[in-house]
């Protein structure tokens, strides 16, 4: 540069100071807390107006059953009230003492509650296994065990409820005379569905079949979130492969597994076609659970009233499971 350049070089322009305002305060520069924290901005009510057709649908679908449930759960309706040959009467909480009086009631209550819990259990345990197995395996293997996982899920429980019945079959089936090759064993005639206990694991095994491909697929969709870096660390640190589970990879999915925990629940303790067809429409009583129940009490005895009621307690005990799921997830916002 030349000293004439330098000489005729323009000198920073100064910075004044702003003018003492309202503007000039710490909060300066903010939002107005009215539009933020009233949500009165022009562009409050735009959410609403996308959601407003699921909310439509979901009141239509869902909102009519429900206040006809609630309604029928206080009322005996029989059959003469459904073809108009009678009034309905309120009897308010009569339908539930009697449930609630009954053995047979719990019987069942406890029978779906251990049904779901161990098809629960069964499926967490398999979905996470297959998940971290198939972060180790190459990627056709990961591929063809995706596409059969899929398959598997897509298929419709009629068909899948078909194929376990031929499966399990005292005459015909695949499982029997598989069993029967191992030495001293005798399975030919082997009627599984003879005792509760045996038909209900068969059952089990079906919800569990149905239901781990969407756990593996979830859960495998979180390990590829797990940062390498903290698993490196914790090797490093000399951690197993158990303490890598327990202490990085289990701590991260902890969302995941809440959030699947809580669907499956909800989901076996909702089981009803596998139940109903795996026994021809005719559940015996040792097969009997809390939707089968209710579905025998309100259609093949005709108590539209007793059946509402122990609908209307399903209810109130999966609402119980999804609390617990809304606490889990409160506790998990707060740390993180």
């Amino acid at each position: 540069m030349s000293a004439a350049e330098t000489t005729t070089a323009k000198a920073p322009a100064v910075r004044h100071a702003p003018p003492p305002g309202p503007s000039a305060g710490p909060t300066a520069g903010k939002p107005d807390d009215k539009r933020t924290r009233g949500g009165t901005g022009p562009g409050a009510g735009v959410p609403w107006l996308l959601l407003a057709p699921c909310l439509t649908v979901l009141v239509l679908v869902l909102g009519y059953p429900l206040v006809r449930l609630v309604a029928l759960s206080f009322q005996k309706f029989g059959q003469p009230q459904l073809w108009g040959f009678q009034e309905a009467e309120n009897v308010g909480l009569e339908n539930f003492t009697r449930i609630l009086g009954d053995g047979e009631f719990w019987a069942v209550v406890v029978r779906t509650v251990i049904f779901a819990g161990g098809a629960v259990i069964l499926t967490m345990v398999l979905g996470m296994l297959i998940a971290l197995l198939l972060q180790r395996v190459s990627p056709w293997v990961k591929a063809l065990v995706s596409i059969v996982l899929v398959a598997s899920w897509g298929m419709p429980i009629i068909v899948a409820t078909a194929i376990f019945k031929w499966l399990f079959d005292a005459d015909y089936g695949v499982l029997n005379w598989l069993i029967d090759k191992l030495p001293g064993v005798d399975m030919i005639g082997h009627n599984w569905f003879a005792s509760g206990p045996q038909g209900l694991a068969v059952i089990m095994l079906l919800v569990v079949w149905g239901a781990v491909p969407f756990v593996v697929i979830t859960l495998s969709a979180g390990l590829t979130q797990v940062p390498k870096e903290l698993e490196e660390a914790a090797r490093l640190d000399g951690a197993g492969a158990w303490g890598v589970f327990r202490y990085v990879t289990l701590p991260i999915l902890k969302p995941i597994i809440v959030m699947l925990t809580t669907l499956s629940v909800i989901w076996d303790m909702g089981v009803f076609p596998q139940v109903y067809v795996m026994r021809n429409g005719h559940p015996e009583p040792e097969f009997q659970v809390l939707t089968t129940y209710s579905f025998d009490k309100a259609f093949v005895v005709n108590d539209y009233g007793t059946g509402s009621a122990i609908a209307l307690v399903t209810v109130f005990l999966l609402l119980g499971a999804v609390a617990v799921y809304m606490r889990q997830m409160l506790k998990i916002g707060e740390v993180e």
